[in-house]
C-alpha cells in the first residue's frame, strides 16, 4: 500500500505574535466575569450593529445628494466582497487557530474546528470594510463604527480565537476592501437621481427627495432684493 504524499495541515503563525496571545488570553482570564461575559457578547453580536448604523446612514442619506445614498445602498455589497476576499486569504494561508496551535490555551469562546482557518480574521474584516464605507459616506456615524470595529478586532483576541496580527490584517483588509469600491460606488448617482425622480413606484420613498433646494433659492431671492 502506497501512502499519498500530503501537505502540512496548515500555517503555524504561533512564531510571530504568539507570545502577544497569550498575554492577552491571560488578562481575560484573569478579568472580572462581568467583562468577560461582556467581551465574548460582543464578539459574538456585536456584528448587528454595523447593519444598524448602515440603516442610520440610508435613512439621512433619503435626504442627501445621490452620491451619499448610491455609497450607503453599496455598503452592505462591499462588506460581501471584502468577506469573499478575506475568505480567499483565508483558504490560501491555512493558518490553524492559536486555540488549536498553543498548548494549554484558555479561551472564552469555544475553538473552531479544524477548517475554520484563523488568517485574516472575518469579523475584523467585515467591521472595517462597514466602518469604513461608513467613514465615507457619513463622518460622524463612521467615527463610531471604527472605534466599534476596532473594539470587535480586538476581542477576536480576547475570547482565545484569533492571534494579533490574524485581526491586525483583517482590519487592513476591510479598509482596502472599502475605500476604492465605496468611491466608486458614488458613479452611480444618476441612478438614484433618476429613481428619485420617478413619478410612481417604491423607489421614490425609499432612496428619498434629496437635499431641500428651496433654502438656497429662498436666499439668493433675498440677496437680490437687497440688491
Amino acid at each position: 500500500m502506497v501512502l499519498a504524499a500530503t501537505r502540512p495541515l496548515a500555517y503555524d503563525g504561533s512564531g510571530i505574535d504568539g507570545g502577544l496571545y497569550t498575554t492577552v488570553i491571560g488578562w481575560a482570564e484573569g478579568a472580572p466575569r462581568w467583562l468577560d461575559q461582556l467581551v465574548t457578547l460582543w464578539s459574538t453580536v456585536g456584528a448587528a450593529l454595523f447593519a444598524v448604523l448602515i440603516l442610520c446612514a440610508w435613512w439621512r442619506a433619503r435626504g442627501e445628494r445621490p452620491q451619499v445614498m448610491a455609497r450607503v445602498l453599496a455598503s452592505p455589497l462591499i462588506v460581501l466582497v471584502a468577506f469573499a476576499v478575506n475568505s480567499w486569504f483565508k483558504t490560501l494561508i491555512e493558518e490553524v487557530r492559536p486555540c488549536a496551535q498553543i498548548l494549554g490555551s484558555v479561551t472564552l469562546d469555544s475553538c473552531p474546528g479544524a477548517g475554520d482557518w484563523s488568517f485574516p480574521s472575518n469579523h475584523s474584516v467585515t467591521a472595517f470594510a462597514a466602518a469604513t464605507a461608513l467613514f465615507l459616506t457619513h463622518p460622524r456615524l463612521g467615527r463610531f463604527a471604527l472605534v466599534a470595529a476596532a473594539l470587535m478586532a480586538f476581542s477576536r483576541v480576547w475570547v482565545g480565537v484569533h492571534y494579533p496580527h490574524d485581526v491586525l490584517v483583517g482590519s487592513l483588509v476591510g479598509v482596502l476592501v472599502a475605500v476604492p469600491l465605496t468611491l466608486l460606488a458614488g458613479r452611480a448617482a444618476p441612478l438614484v437621481a433618476r429613481g428619485r425622480g420617478a413619478p410612481t413606484g417604491l423607489l421614490g420613498p425609499f432612496l428619498g427627495a434629496g437635499p431641500d433646494t428651496a433654502q438656497p433659492q429662498g436666499e439668493g431671492a433675498l440677496q437680490a432684493h437687497r440688491r
